[in-house]
């Protein structure tokens, strides 16, 4: 080598050398701190949308039942109002009526 410095240098002086060395640690421990931050947001992430698609699963299944229960009233409607019982619904509504027209006429007297 013919400029002077020790073989084992590389051309460098020890103080610049180091200040490198310094800020590479520094900037190494900035990202590290970074991909923790982010691993941790990224687990709260998968646990959230866990919840989520339980909750969602949830409600598809209550849904369900729902559509159930109410597709078999209309199918206990629908025979209802086709069946012989076509008269028992009339005769529900007029009880009905006189019902309302009984207490229409008590709260009218008071």
């Amino acid at each position: 080598r013919g400029d002077g410095a020790p073989a084992g240098n590389y051309g460098y002086t020890n103080s610049g050398y180091s200040v490198y060395e310094e800020e590479n640690e520094r900037l190494t421990e900035s990202l590290r701190t970074k991909v923790s931050a982010i691993k941790s947001l990224s687990i709260e992430i998968g646990t959230e949308v866990k919840n989520q698609n339980k909750m969602l699963s949830e409600m598809d299944n209550d849904f369900d039942s729902a559509g159930g229960l109410l597709g078999a009233t209309m199918g206990r409607l629908r025979t209802l109002s086709r069946g012989s019982q076509t008269k028992l619904l009339c005769y529900m509504m007029l009880f009905a009526l006189f019902v309302f027209f009984v207490i229409y006429w008590i709260i009218k007297l008071r």
